[in-house]
Order: C-alpha cells, then sequence, then structure tokens
C-alpha cells in the first residue's frame, strides 16, 4: 500500500518533505533519509527545505494562542507548556543577547533542541516581527542543510 512512499521519486520527495516537517529531528533527518532513498540530490535538498520552513511562520504568529488555548483546555498540558517555554526563554538568552545573528547560528547548529521548530518558538517568545525572524531562521536552516549534506556525504565524519 505504501510502497510508493520508497519506490517512486514522487514517494520518496513526499516521505523526505514530512520527515522534514516534524518537530526534533526536522531537516538533520529529512535530507539524509532522502539521500539514502536514492532521491537526487536537488530533489531531497528541495523537499527538506521546503518541509522544514512550512511550519516556522505558523509557529512565530500561533504558537502563543495555541498555549493559552491549550492551558484553558487541557489543565494538564500547563506543565508541559511551561518546560517549553523556559527551555525557549533559556535558549533565547543567547538569542537575545546576539540578535537576528543569534537566531541563525541557533538555527543552524544541527543538533537536538537547536533548529527551525525551536528557533520559530524562540522568535515568538522574544516578539520578534515575522519578517525578520523568518529569513534569520530560513538561512539558519540552509546552513544546517550544508552541513547535514556534508555528514550525509561523509565529508565531514562526526566520530
Amino acid at each position: 500500500m505504501f510502497e510508493w512512499m520508497t519506490a517512486t521519486a514522487a514517494g520518496k520527495f513526499v516521505t523526505t518533505f514530512f520527515i522534514s516537517m516534524l518537530p526534533i529531528v526536522e531537516l538533520r533527518a529529512g535530507l539524509p533519509y532522502g539521500i539514502a532513498l536514492g532521491l537526487d540530490y536537488p530533489l531531497a535538498l528541495t523537499a527538506a527545505l521546503v518541509g522544514n520552513m512550512i511550519p516556522v511562520p505558523f509557529i512565530v504568529v500561533y504558537i502563543r494562542r495555541i498555549f493559552v488555548w491549550l492551558r484553558a483546555h487541557f489543565e494538564k498540558m500547563d506543565s508541559f507548556i511551561t518546560k517549553l517555554e523556559n527551555k525557549a526563554h533559556l535558549k533565547g538568552e543567547t538569542v537575545k543577547k546576539y540578535g537576528p545573528i543569534g537566531l541563525l547560528i541557533f538555527v543552524a547548529i544541527p543538533l537536538p533542541g537547536t533548529g527551525a521548530w525551536t528557533g520559530a518558538l524562540i522568535a515568538a517568545l522574544l516578539d520578534m516581527r515575522l519578517k525578520s525572524a523568518v529569513p534569520c531562521i530560513f538561512l539558519g536552516v540552509c546552513v544546517a542543510a550544508t552541513i547535514m549534506t556534508l555528514i550525509t556525504f561523509g565529508v565531514i565524519h562526526i566520530v
């Protein structure tokens, strides 16, 4: 049934796209996955970049309202949301110190706990405007894609 996801270029593109949209793994998993499936590099890169960036403007604009709504309707979510906010505020101190360049660098480091999702959350909690946050996050995602490409093709070794 799902054979097309790994057997066709379109399926590989869609799978890479959706993996790259996921929080935590984002492009760091999506791009190597697409390349490992045999997807042509330009297509894998495009799927990973677009997939990683799709949630960003929504997070920057709506996450605070979503948190308020979740707290109002699901009291048990409060501690989880508070943890997320505290973690973002902690990481946001560096971003606050260096401004938009700090956000770019934070997103560019392809490690767990960094990336477009966390960068967008930090931008939202720091009240950054969408038009200044999105380009910084996009450039950071591009740098992360470059690093992940070099790691995937064995140019950089991490052992």
